[in-house]
C-alpha cells in the first residue's frame, strides 16, 4: 500500500474507499492532527512499523480463528503487549476488560437504562473519584507517582521539591485523559491494549517510562515554567512516536546489583552499562510497580482519613 514496502497489508481503514493518507489533517482513527504535527518523521516511523502491524495481524487472526471468546492466558498476554489489530481490538478489549462477559450476563440492560428514568445514583457510581469534584483517586494516584519518582528517580524528585512544584501541574492530562492528546494515537491504542488487560498500573509504567528516560533534559530546567515546558516536550519525538519500541520489553544483562536490591530477573536501565533506552514493559519489572502501587494507594488514602 505504501511505496517501498514489500509488504501487502489490508489495513484497518476499511470504513473508506479511499487510499489512507499519510498527510491528512485527520488521521486514520478520526482524530485531528496537531498544528506542529511532523509528517515527515510519522511517515518514517510507519514505514517500518507497516511490518510489524503486518505480522502481528497474521499471528492474531491465527490466535481468534473460529470465533471463540477471548480468553485470557499467558499467550494472549505476550499477544497483547505486542499489540492488537485495529480490527480486532473491540473484540479484544471486550473480552479482556470483563465487558463482553457483563453484557451476555445482562441482556438488553444498557437499552434498558436508556429508555428508563435517569438513575443518579448509577451516574455517580459511573463517574469514578476521578471525575468526581473532589477527585480524589486522581489525587491519590498523582501522590502515588510521586512516591515513585522519589524512590526510583530521586533526582527529578529533588528538583520537583525545591521549587515547590505539584506533580498535578505536569501530569493531570496524563492521568485524566489516559495519555489521549499527549501522546500519538497510535502509541495510546497500544498503552490501551494493556491498560485493558492488566489494569491502570500500566498508568504509572507509561509515565515512568517518561520520566525515566528524559530525566537528564527534565533537570536542565531552573524554573517552574522551565519544568512544566520540559514535561510537555518529554511527550513529544521519536521516542513516543515508536509505540513498538516505546512499549516493547527490554533484554537486558542481568546485574548482581539489581539482583541484590529487586530480586532475580529484576532489571534497571539505570544500573546496567548496557545503555539501552527504557520501555513501558521493562519498567514493570524495574519497580515491582504492581504491589508498590497498591502498597501507596493505601498509604496516600488513608493518610487523607
Amino acid at each position: 500500500m505504501f511505496s517501498g514496502t514489500l509488504i501487502s497489508y489490508r489495513l484497518p481503514w476499511k470504513w473508506t474507499d479511499r487510499r489512507p493518507q499519510l498527510r491528512d489533517r485527520i488521521d486514520p482513527y478520526g482524530f485531528e492532527r496537531p498544528e506542529d504535527f511532523d509528517y515527515a518523521a510519522y511517515e518514517e516511523f510507519f514505514s517500518t512499523y507497516l511490518a510489524i502491524l503486518t505480522r502481528r495481524a497474521i499471528k492474531w487472526s491465527k490466535l481468534l480463528k473460529g470465533g471463540a471468546g477471548v480468553q485470557k492466558s499467558v499467550t494472549l498476554k505476550r499477544y497483547i503487549r505486542k499489540g492488537v489489530p485495529l480490527e480486532h481490538r473491540a473484540r479484544v478489549w471486550m473480552g479482556v476488560s470483563g465487558a463482553q462477559a457483563q453484557m451476555d450476563q445482562n441482556p438488553g440492560y444498557y437499552l434498558h437504562l436508556l429508555q428508563g428514568e435517569k438513575d443518579d445514583s448509577l451516574e455517580e457510581a459511573i463517574r469514578t473519584d476521578y471525575y468526581s469534584p473532589s477527585m480524589l483517586g486522581l489525587k491519590t494516584d498523582q501522590e502515588v507517582l510521586g512516591e515513585l519518582v522519589r524512590t526510583k528517580l530521586p533526582a527529578v524528585a529533588a528538583l520537583m521539591d525545591s521549587h515547590g512544584l505539584l506533580w498535578t501541574l505536569v501530569v493531570s492530562r496524563w492521568f485524566i485523559c489516559l495519555f489521549v492528546d499527549v501522546l500519538p494515537v497510535e502509541t495510546v491504542l497500544r498503552i490501551w491494549d494493556c491498560l485493558f488487560n492488566e489494569g491502570s498500573k500500566i498508568i504509572f509504567r507509561v509515565a515512568l517510562t517518561l520520566i525515566k528516560e528524559h530525566q537528564a533534559l527534565i533537570l536542565e530546567a531552573t524554573s517552574v515554567p522551565d519544568i512544566c515546558e520540559k514535561f510537555k516536550d518529554i511527550t513529544r519525538g521519536s521516542f513516543v512516536t515508536e509505540c513498538h519500541t516505546f512499549m516493547r520489553v527490554k533484554t537486558q544483562p542481568k546485574c548482581k546489583e539489581i539482583c541484590a536490591v529487586y530480586g532475580e530477573g529484576a532489571v534497571t536501565a539505570g544500573t546496567c552499562q548496557s545503555g539501552l533506552r527504557s520501555s513501558v514493559l521493562e519498567i514493570s519489572r524495574w519497580t515491582m510497580l504492581h504491589s508498590r502501587v497498591d502498597q501507596l494507594k493505601l498509604i496516600a488514602i488513608k493518610s487523607r482519613h
